[in-house]
């Protein structure tokens, strides 16, 4: 479960990934196992829906049968409804161990009324502390919203109904480690994290609205699947042809616009503006973006 000891939230959605095999759209029978929750977890719709479950004695969560390095993934999702106070929906990719690797997005509930915290972060060989939160256009409660991260070889881009709110670029010519030779696997988790998700903790979670529920559709991967010996279904013939086109995809300068402007009117917190937080100076990729 990805862990924040910041007030910052984190989740992940879509990540794109290098492919040989055809587009996954997935049946979460096929794709997923179901990790912890007691039940709680549930794969509905002959395998068209998925539902993570939160009550007083437990959450619940899933994770992906494949691991991946690069791709694009896309999953839809509905957040908790009404009174979410103190409730965190992660959505990310992990490798696993102390070096790990890990693409967040991680969603932060609220009372009823106050929008949802949207949460990213981006951790290489270990190291977090890239938080990036942001509000979002819409209710994202009140129907399905698609949630996708593009990870290719130059950057990691997150979206949001396929409008891009963050970029995290390759910095590695200036010493910033880059998540690129971890396979990660695709985790989601429904968690009481009332000691710190709403307004630092001084919100709790009213037990009285539980069970709360958040549900999982149309999940799609184009992805380079990493077998148990570390062999990829991607070769380097694959990687020629448009259904790879996203290994070497960047924002073009319409996207560009659309990212400024989600970043202008939404985002609310930013580490590369948080100078009391790095008093030893910013990290290096902010001056580099």
């Amino acid at each position: 479960m990805a862990s924040s000891s910041v007030t910052p939230l984190l989740v992940t959605v879509s990540i794109l990934i290098c492919s040989i095999v055809a587009t996954s759209a997935g049946n979460f029978y096929q794709d997923f196992d179901i990790t912890w929750g007691d039940g709680r977890a549930k794969i509905l719709n002959n395998g068209d829906l998925l539902t993570l479950s939160l009550d007083k004695t437990s959450g619940s969560g899933f994770q992906s049968k494949n691991q991946y390095l690069f791709g694009k993934i896309d999953m839809q999702l509905k957040l908790v409804p009404g009174n979410s106070a103190g409730t965190v929906t992660a959505y990310y990719l992990s490798s696993q161990g102390p070096t790990h690797d890990e693409i967040d997005f991680e969603f932060l509930g609220n009372l009823s009324g106050d929008p949802y915290i949207l949460h990213t972060n981006v951790f290489s060989q270990g190291k977090g502390n890239r938080e990036q939160q942001f509000y979002l256009w819409f209710d994202p409660t009140a129907d399905f919203h698609t949630y996708s991260i593009l990870w290719n070889p130059q950057s990691i881009i997150f979206s949001v109904d396929g409008t891009p709110i963050r970029q995290f670029k390759n910095s590695e010519s200036i010493g910033v480690p880059y998540p690129k030779n971890q396979p990660m696997r695709i985790y989601s988790s429904l968690w009481n994290a009332d000691d710190w998700a709403t307004r630092g903790g001084l919100v709790k979670t009213d037990w009285t609205k539980a069970p709360f529920t958040a549900s999982y559709r149309n999940f799609n991967a184009n992805a380079c699947v990493i077998s148990s010996s570390g062999a990829s279904s991607c070769t380097s013939s694959s990687k020629n042809g448009n259904s790879n086109a996203w290994l070497e995809e960047q924002l073009d300068s319409t996207s560009q616009e659309r990212l400024k402007w989600v970043q202008k009117n939404y985002m609310i917190y930013n580490y590369c503006s948080d100078s009391k937080r790095f008093p030893q100076g910013l990290p290096p990729e902010c001056a580099a973006a």
